[in-house]
């Protein structure tokens, strides 16, 4: 029952609520009960004077008798349980009740005498509590007739009042009180909980049930919240807002994905296309080429057709490598993954590729971090692609410039990777068309065939690697690729290939 939020909430508000009001209550009680009995000790007070003012005008008046008679007419006084006077040895001299006269005084009055606040709360069987009040009657020069001036004190006023009203009153006010108390927590708790039902509980069940809808793919559900622009409503906007990009995002990603599966047909079908049409060329290609190099090969060294002829083997060169990469990049081979030194690759790489004319002008750099791991990956096609990116990079330069290559780690997606960057200087790329160098037969040279960077971005996809191109500084073209460093798993797996 507590998973509930709204439940928990209305149940540690109601919890709270009663403390407090229990606190509030008990303190308001207790402050009631004092001011009670303050008001008890106030009356007694006032009577005790009133008694003490009649006794002492009848003394001085010489009707000691009459003494006797006011103290009973004040003991008829339904709140006055006994009026007396004591000698200060404790015997009762003069009393509302004649039976008590003669007796000792009770120990808790007497003791009342003794006391500085002359008077206190205590039970006296059988009329219960009794708020009792003494008050010492001095002996002043008026009484010295009758009781001579040796004593100081010539008695003890002494009223027991019954507190018996008071603490009717007392229960009455408190139970009105906590009645009043337990009403309104009830009418609180009711109320608090209808307004978080209502405004809280209500739209948040909404919420949930259309967010499950959502979470199962409907993307047609809006919630219509007509509260204010409160909390909820803000998250209701929220919600429904992002419903909204969620179903623009979908359409435009179901567009996407009818794109990608509209260009994988269609370079489905060229490359089946282009392998059935290579290997019808490639056959009468090399039948061509054996025999213009047989007619070549009789031919006089100065013979002016002999250049002729290296033309057209040249052109039957550059074809049978565009039938290579059609064939290729139709259905590239399956890599051999082993873990490989990059470096050692690139280096290799870099070294064949400068035999190629018109790099003498081009600076080469080689910047190898220390300490790399090995990549994932198969070295005759990593090769292949830096070859490729290279003699790109030189046929970029043909006036000159700086080839840099560069290596350092990075992490995607948790896992170490090798970066290589290959980077030139020459004219660079144009933005509006670095999105297309990867597409199949896309290209810009006059003798390009267009597959040579598709095929390095097929290729790196097969390692699971990631390649990249973008501007670089201040001027010319970088082109990064991150390839899988070498795990645990990988060794493993490779070890286990060996022994196979």
């Amino acid at each position: 029952m507590f998973k509930s939020l709204t439940t928990r909430i209305i149940a540690t508000t109601i919890v709270l609520l009663v403390g407090g009001i229990f606190i509030y209550t008990f303190f308001n009680v207790r402050q009631q009960q004092s001011q009670l009995i303050d008001t008890a000790r106030e009356n007694t007070e006032l009577l005790l004077h009133t008694v003490e003012n009649s006794i002492y005008n009848t003394m001085h008046l010489g009707n000691v008798q009459d003494v006797s008679s006011i103290l009973a007419m004040m003991g008829q006084h339904n709140q006055l349980v006994g009026v007396r006077i004591f000698h200060p040895h404790g015997v009762i001299l003069r009393s509302s009740n004649p039976a008590e006269v003669g007796q000792v005084v009770g120990m808790d009055d007497y003791r009342l005498y003794l006391n500085p606040k002359h008077y206190g709360i205590f039970d006296l069987p059988p009329y219960g509590e009794v708020l009792s009040m003494v008050k010492p009657i001095y002996n002043e020069a008026a009484c010295h007739t009758c009781h001579g001036s040796k004593a100081k004190v010539i008695g003890i006023l002494n009223v027991d009042y019954s507190l018996y009203r008071t603490k009717m009153q007392m229960l009455t006010a408190s139970r009105i009180f906590i009645a009043s108390s337990v009403a309104i927590t009830f009418f609180l708790s009711i109320t608090i909980s209808f307004i978080l039902f209502k405004f809280v509980k209500k739209p948040l069940d909404s919420m949930t049930a259309n967010m499950s809808r959502v979470e199962n793919g409907d993307l047609s559900v809006r919630i219509d919240y007509r509260g204010t622009d409160d909390e909820i409503g803000k998250l209701i906007n929220s919600f429904n807002s992002m419903v909204d990009r969620l179903e623009v995002t979908k359409k435009e990603l179901e567009q996407y994905h009818f794109q990608q599966l509209e260009r994988a047909d269609r370079l489905a079908a060229i490359g089946e296309m282009a392998a059935g049409i290579a290997h019808e060329i490639k056959n009468p290609l090399a039948g061509i080429s054996a025999a213009v190099s047989i007619i070549r090969d009789d031919m006089e060294p100065d013979d002016p057709r002999s250049g002729i002829l290296k033309e057209v083997l040249q052109q039957v060169q550059r074809l049978d490598k565009t039938v290579n990469d059609l064939l290729f990049f139709g259905k590239p081979s399956v890599p051999e993954l082993a873990c490989i030194d990059i470096s050692d690759i690139i280096e290799k790489t870099l070294k064949f590729a400068s035999q190629h004319r018109g790099v003498k002008h081009i600076e080469r750099q080689l910047e190898f971090a220390p300490g790399l791991p090995t990549v994932y990956a198969d070295g005759k096609q990593m090769q292949q692609v830096f070859l490729n990116l290279i003699l790109n990079a030189f046929q970029a330069m043909s006036e000159g410039g700086r080839l840099t290559i560069s290596t350092s780690l990075s992490t995607r997606q948790g896992r170490d990777h090798v970066r290589i960057d290959v980077a030139d200087t020459g004219p660079g790329i144009p933005p509006q068309i670095q999105e297309k160098i990867f597409t199949p037969f896309f290209t810009t040279k006059a003798q390009g065939t267009g597959l040579g960077l598709p095929i390095c971005y097929k290729l790196i996809n097969l390692h699971n690697g990631f390649f990249t191109v973008a501007n670089n500084t201040p001027r010319g073209t970088i082109f990064t690729i991150e390839l899988p460093a070498c795990s645990v798993h990988d060794i493993e797996e490779v070890r286990r290939a060996h022994e196979t």
